[in-house]
Formats: structure tokens, sequence, C-alpha cells
């Protein structure tokens, strides 16, 4: 003890203040592929993508909202909620309280949300997947969250995009999340039965009972560069077919090149291409376009009647008193 810590020090702190300018932890974000580091408005200006190795970071529903609708156009849709915890169940932790925390730290309900509005200037409804939820995982709310929007489409006659990011069923709900399956299945199965477009969107990741049930079932698949995508993991399909798998597996490159999906695109062309496929989806023929030369009237083919043979058809339009054409031979 001295007096420079019992004296000078209180009297320096009283001066200048005890309290530090407080400082934003996450100014500077590290990209998982490079492993550089980005100034996180530099990162936001490039719309979650790492300007030096294109790696797209994981991004959130508001996001995706305002990246595909047109601007100002689009509103939420208020989902129905289902029972928080059907099977009382506990592991570590209260189902209860996972909940609540996930709740807390996204400030949403659960793992799905939905907003309707327009894409290049036609209704579309867009469900997106939250994947800091919980990991996206699909439980009876999300379920329901996604037959609500699919009938919503179907009223407003507008087209149903879905963008996943998930870890698959959840488990804590047991046979309840994976009988979603074929919920959700059937939602879609109404919107292709009232002819409307239903456009898929993987993400980075899309696993387990998303991937096997309405993920895979758009009319046109697409996908971003890098996602991860499939149903079991890598190393459980490694372990059960004892092979080691090629470079690349469940990427969306890899399964764009074996045909399960339509297309990869990059997420600045994404609005671009959803609209144009709309676009051709909804209207193949624009208002006023030509559809070729008129083309003349064929002339009627004519019929040559032998001598001496009457057909039906002149029998049937002879008027009435005229002689039959063999009497006037005679």
């Amino acid at each position: 003890m001295n007096w420079l810590t019992n004296y000078v020090r209180p009297r320096i702190k009283a001066l200048v203040g005890s309290k530090r300018p407080e400082v934003p932890e996450n100014l500077w974000v590290n990209c998982p592929a490079c492993e550089r580091m980005l100034f996180h408005r530099d990162l936001a200006a490039n719309q979650q993508v790492c300007p030096h190795c294109d790696h797209h970071f994981r991004v959130g529903p508001q996001f995706r909202f305002n990246a595909l609708f047109d601007q100002s156009s689009w509103t939420p849709i208020e989902l129905p909620r289902a029972p928080l915890d059907p099977l009382r169940f506990r592991d570590r932790k209260r189902y209860t309280d996972r909940l609540k925390e996930a709740q807390a730290t996204t400030g949403r309900p659960d793992a799905i949300e939905a907003a309707h509005g327009k894409i290049a200037g036609m209704p579309a409804v867009v469900a997106v997947m939250n994947f800091e939820f919980m990991a996206g995982t699909m439980g009876v709310t999300l379920g329901e969250g996604m037959v609500a929007a699919a009938k919503l489409a179907v009223l407003q006659e507008a087209a149903f995009i879905v963008v996943t990011a998930s870890g698959g069923a959840r488990m804590q709900e047991g046979a309840l999340s994976l009988m979603q399956m074929p919920r959700t299945t059937i939602a879609i199965e109404e919107i292709k039965e009232a002819g409307l477009p239903y456009i898929t969107l993987l993400t980075d990741p899309t696993t387990g009972g998303v991937t096997a049930s309405f993920a895979m079932l758009g009319d046109i698949a697409i996908a971003e560069p890098g996602a991860l995508i499939g149903f079991a993991g890598q190393r459980v399909i490694e372990q059960t077919i004892r092979e080691s798998l090629p470079e690349g597996f469940q990427r969306a490159e890899y399964l764009l090149a074996h045909g399960m999906l339509d297309m990869v695109v990059h997420r600045f062309k994404l609005k671009d291409t959803i609209g144009r496929i709309l676009c051709l989806l909804r209207q193949p023929t624009l208002p006023g376009e030509a559809l070729g030369p008129p083309t003349e009237p064929e002339p009627p083919a004519l019929i040559e009647v032998l001598p001496g043979e009457a057909t039906a058809a002149t029998s049937s339009e002879r008027t009435p008193g005229e002689p039959a054409h063999d009497q006037l031979r005679q």
C-alpha cells in the first residue's frame, strides 16, 4: 500500500471517470471458410457474403424478406401456435426451458416466419426457417406454420416460396415432429393442385426430415453456393456403407451435378432469378405479344362425284321439286 494507490489513483479516476466507453463485441466477424476477419459493416453491405472467398453466411427471416420481396411490399403473417411441451420432455434441461432460451435469444416464438407480398410485381407467400431457433428443427408449431402459409397462398392465388435452414425433426417432440413430414407434404400438394408455383430455396444447412419432406418437392429447387444439403450426416453414411465419400459430397454444387437441384444461385442474383421464374410460370405469354403471322384459311376440299352416283349429302341438299341427277341424265 502506498500513496500512489491510496491517493493518486482515486483522484485520477474521479477526474477522468471510471466508466469506459461501450464498444460492441461483434465489430469483427471471423469467416469460417477463409478465416479472415471481416468488419461487420462491410459484411452487411455485401449481403452477408465474404468478399474474399464468397462464403455465404447464415441469415435470418427478416433478411430474407427484405432481400426477396419488392421494396416495402411485404407484410408478416401471424402464424398459429401449438402446445409448447406436448410430451413433457426433459433431458439435461426441460424442453420448456430450452424454448424460453431460444425465444429470448431470437425474439421469435418458433423456428418459422412467413410473410406475403409481391415479387417482381406478382403475389407471393414466403416462409423462412430460422436456424438460430434450436437449429431450425421442425416441430408441431413449424408444421402448423407451414400449413397456414400454404393455405394463405391458395387463398390469395399466390406463389409459395420456402427458404429452408434446418437440422431436421425436433427430437423433444418425438413422433409428433415426424408427423409434420406428411402434413407439410399434403399442404404442398394442395398448392400444386391449385396450379400455383412452389419454389424451394435450400440454404446451409438443410438436413433430416425437412430434406425428406417439403424441401425437395419444389417445382424449382434452388440452392445457395456451398450449402450443406442431405438427410443423414456424412460421418453416419461413411460408417454405414464403410466407404469414404467423394469430396464435396452433400454440397449444393455436387447435388446440382447429380440432378438433385435445378440451379445454384448466388445471393446477389436470387431476387432477379426468382422473379424471372415467377414471370415464366405465371405469365408464359406477355400481354400483346405476337404469336406469329396470321395464317390464311385453307380452301375447302373438293369432292368429286362420279356420274351415276348420288351421295347422301347431295340428296339431302336437293331443293323440293328438283329432279335427281340420274333422272336428268335419263
